[in-house]
Formats: C-alpha cells, sequence, structure tokens
C-alpha cells in the first residue's frame, strides 16, 4: 500500500538525484569550457567519461560496485603514471569508491534509511568497533594526516564492499556475479603474469617476485589473492544441478587460479591455503570446538614446554628458498639463514617494541612504515633492510594494528575475525540448500586463508585484498541473515 510517507520518501530520493545531477552538468559544461579555452591539455577527453561514472553512481549504484569489483585485479598504482609524489592510490577504483562513498552517505541521509538486519548485524558491530578505535587512534596519530587517509580509505572498503554489497546479496544470484566478474579480471593478470614468466623460465623463483608489476606489488599479495578465491572456484566446481558451462568456466577457472598459485612461488600463500583445507575439514567432519581448542591447547603447551629444543632445531635448518619446491617449501622454517624470513623477523621485532612505547593507542593507523626505523636493531638487520618499509609493511595483519592502534585495535580486530567464524559455522549449520551451504563455507575457507596469511603479511590497505575480504564477509552475512527469513533465500536465486 503506498503511503504518503512512502511518497515524500520517494520525492526526497528523487529531488537529491535531480539536483546533482544538475550539478554535475554544470559543472561539466563550465570544465568543458575551460579545458577548450586550455586547448593545449588533453584532460577533456577524459571528462565524459568521469561524467558517465559518476551518473552510474547516482542512479545505478550496483552496476557501479560490480564495475569497481571488475577493475580492481587489473588497477595500477598512481606512483605509475606519475613519479616522485609523496602520497599514492589505485587507479581507477580508489577515486570510483570515494564517489560511492559520498553518493551512498547522501542517499542514508536523504532517505534515513538501510536495512536494520544489516547495519545491526554482529558482524557490522564488530566493524563498527574497529573503526571507532581506528579513529580514536588516528586523532592521537603521532601523523594524523597518514592515519586519518587511512581511516577513509578504510571506511570506503567496508561502505562499498561490505555494506552495499551484502545489500546486493539479498539476490542470491549477485553472490556468485561479484566472485565471477573479480575471478574473469583476474584471468587476464594470471595469463599477464605467466606469459612474462615464460620469458624468464616459467621455474624461475626470482622472475616471480616481479611479473605480476604493476597489477601487484609483488608475488606475496598476489598469491595471498589466489589464495582466497581458489576456494570458491572449489565451491563452484562441486555446486551440482549447475549447467554444464558454468560447471567448465569454474573447472578452467580452477586451473588458472591453481597455475597462478605454484607460480606465485609465495610459501606464505602455500601455507595458509593448507591451513584452509585443515579448516575445511574440521568443518566438514563437524569436529567439536572443544575438540579443536584442546588440541590446540595440547599443542601449545608442547611448543612452550620444547621451545629451546624447537629454536636450536629450526636454526640448524639452512635451505634456502629456491625454484626447487620441496627445497622452497622446506625453508619456511629457515630462520637462521633466510634473509626473507629473517626481516620478517626483524619487523615483527620493531612491531612488538612500538607497541611497548605506545600500546593503547599506537603510533597511528597506516604510520608503522615512517616509525619503525629507529626500532630496528643492528644485530635483526638484514640484506634487504630498509629504513622506509619499501619491501614491505609490518609483515603482520596482527603486529601491525598492535603497532599501530595498541593492543584495543589489535582486540577489536580479532573480535571480528571471531564473530565471522562463528556466523559462518551457525548458517553453514543452519542451512538446508547445498548451494548456499557451498556459498558459506568457501567464503569462509577464502577468508580463513587470509586470516592465516595475515600473520605473515599485510594486504587490507589495498584493493586487491579488501574486494575479497569485505566480499566474503558480506556473502557470510547475508546468507546468515536472509536465510532466517519466511521464504526461502534460495528462492530468489
Amino acid at each position: 500500500m503506498i503511503t504518503e510517507k512512502k511518497i515524500a520518501d520517494f520525492l526526497k530520493i528523487e529531488t537529491v538525484k535531480i539536483a546533482l545531477f544538475y550539478t554535475i552538468s554544470v559543472l561539466f559544461i563550465l570544465l568543458n569550457a575551460w579545458f577548450v579555452i586550455k586547448k593545449d591539455s588533453p584532460a577533456i577527453n577524459l571528462l565524459p567519461v568521469f561524467l558517465f561514472l559518476l551518473l552510474l553512481a547516482i542512479f545505478s549504484f550496483d552496476k557501479l560496485v560490480y564495475l569497481v569489483v571488475f577493475l580492481t585485479p587489473v588497477s595500477l598504482p598512481l606512483s605509475e603514471f606519475v613519479k616522485g609524489l609523496s602520497f599514492d592510490m589505485f587507479l581507477p577504483t580508489e577515486p570510483l569508491l570515494f564517489s560511492i562513498l559520498v553518493v551512498f552517505a547522501i542517499k542514508l541521509i536523504a532517505s534515513r534509511k538501510f536495512d536494520r538486519k544489516i547495519l545491526l548485524h554482529p558482524v557490522s558491530l564488530a566493524i563498527y568497533m574497529n573503526l571507532l578505535w581506528i579513529l580514536a587512534a588516528s586523532m592521537t596519530s603521532s601523523m594524523p594526516v597518514v592515519s586519518f587517509k587511512f581511516l577513509l580509505s578504510r571506511i570506503w572498503f567496508i561502505a562499498s564492499f561490505y555494506l552495499i554489497a551484502a545489500k546486493l546479496f539479498e539476490n542470491g544470484k549477485n553472490i556468485e556475479k561479484y566472485i565471477w566478474l573479480f575471478i574473469v579480471s583476474f584471468i587476464a593478470v594470471i595469463l599477464y603474469s605467466t606469459i612474462r614468466h615464460l620469458g624468464y623460465g616459467l621455474w624461475d623463483r626470482v622472475a616471480a617476485h616481479f611479473v605480476v608489476d604493476p597489477f601487484f606489488n609483488d608475488h606475496t599479495s598476489y598469491g595471498a589473492v589466489l589464495a582466497m578465491y581458489i576456494p570458491p572456484t572449489i565451491g563452484f566446481l562441486l555446486m551440482k544441478n549447475r549447467a554444464l558451462l558454468f560447471r567448465w568456466a569454474a573447472a578452467v577457472s580452477f586451473l588458472m587460479l591453481s597455475l597462478g598459485f605454484i607460480l606465485s612461488y609465495s610459501r606464505a600463500a602455500w601455507m595458509s591455503l593448507m591451513a584452509g583445507i585443515g579448516i575445511w575439514v574440521i568443518i566438514v567432519l563437524k569436529i567439536r570446538f572443544r575438540t579443536v581448542l584442546i588440541s590446540f591447547s595440547v599443542l601449545l603447551g608442547l611448543f612452550l614446554a620444547f621451545q629451546t629444543q624447537i629454536i636450536m632445531m629450526l636454526e640448524q635448518n639452512r635451505v634456502e628458498s629456491s625454484a626447487n619446491i620441496t627445497e622452497h617449501i622446506s625453508s619456511i622454517s629457515n630462520i637462521s639463514s633466510d634473509a626473507s624470513n629473517l626481516e620478517r623477523i626483524n619487523r615483527w621485532s620493531c612491531a612488538v617494541r612500538m607497541f611497548k612505547d605506545r600500546p593503547v593507542f599506537g603510533y597511528g593507523p597506516g604510520t608503522y612504515m615512517f616509525k619503525y626505523a629507529p626500532y630496528q636493531l643492528k644485530k635483526d638487520r638484514t640484506i634487504i633492510s630498509t629504513n622506509s618499509a619499501d619491501r614491505g609493511n609490518a609483515h603482520s595483519e596482527y603486529l601491525g594494528p598492535l603497532a599501530e592502534t595498541g593492543f584495543p585495535g589489535l582486540l577489536t580486530f580479532l573480535f571480528l575475525i571471531g564473530v565471522v567464524v562463528y556466523t559462518a559455522i551457525n548458517a553453514y549449520t543452519r542451512l538446508n540448500d547445498n548451494r548456499l551451504k557451498t556459498l558459506v563455507l568457501s567464503s569462509l575457507i577464502g577468508l580463513a586463508t587470509y586470516y592465516v596469511h595475515g600473520f605473515m603479511n599485510n594486504f587490507l590497505d589495498t584493493d586487491k585484498a579488501s574486494v575479497p575480504f569485505w566480499g566474503f564477509t558480506a556473502i557470510i552475512v547475508a546468507l546468515d541473515i536472509y536465510s532466517k527469513k519466511g521464504e526461502p533465500f534460495s528462492a530468489k536465486t
């Protein structure tokens, strides 16, 4: 039934849309005139594109979000085009994400409504807690501008890939669309890097570090994202009663992602996927949480009891990372001569020392790379050590926040992970539809690979990792919410 309130709300939204349309149109005309007068500038050629994207943000939110997801694997850092800048961003995704955030905020203010089940979901509340502490740490930051930029980027990632995505996932088909759009574009990057790799020899480990440039900073972030998307492709492959073309596409995607994954030579990614498989076994076999907790406690106790002997044994391992897969895996535990491993320990040690100096608020979000240099000890430095973190940040999704936002910051992030895992397992056990169970489980395993990878690297400040991290979280939340409704969620797919 159409009420006066609904008509008023509709008119408000339409008024905002019309106002934005005419404002952008006038600005476009003025800018066009200015560039025509300034004939030596080629920027006028880009204005129609920007106008189209802005109008898309106003009138078709979902398509713009999908466009960003599709473009993310091939996004490029600004530094590729303009050298010597004191800041960097990914193009064209980050400007688009900022536009989405602005329009989303305007629409929220104008309509004053959004799906409360998403806004007030336990996962959402955990995200707000983490954001609030990042805000508090930004206010006390040693570099406020850096910290507030970090906070802003985190907000636009969450707004686009979590809040808006969770609403889009009300339609089950959109879940698969979200995943496929990234994979299709990602396969182009895999082909590009593999072809480049062939030029140096397919099994050249050193080449793996730079063949993904400029789309990825290095092979570790590339491997981390590959590890996150392998579980969903396996899930698609195992889905029954799907079209033959769908399953063939899943099979090809799995093979391509697996090829890229092996050639990434990312030991951290390999470990994270193995851990993900272990978690999958625990869930599928329905091993009780108490059993897992007891087993983990026993292993931790054994490590603490024999840590001296274990460390001495690890120090005897002098196998260096190499093109030989067996040797490369064996080098994971080399803490005596492997420069990559030793540099991680150096960065972790710096983070702990920074935390001890500022245990509550930390140095400020995003500041580790600017502040860690004085905390390096001479005995910890390696042949690849620098004073500017140009070879990675804190190398930990947990110790980084500990140094930058203090113990409360780390605690809120760990709490968020705990709530997501709890929600996913509950949704998985509650659902009866095999397809939906597969989507929840593959999203959780994809996230689990990153949770484990986070002990060794940190990439959540990039669009590449944020699309699957927050998107898979949104999938879990959407399926948890909408599967509780009276009508079956699968009926909407």
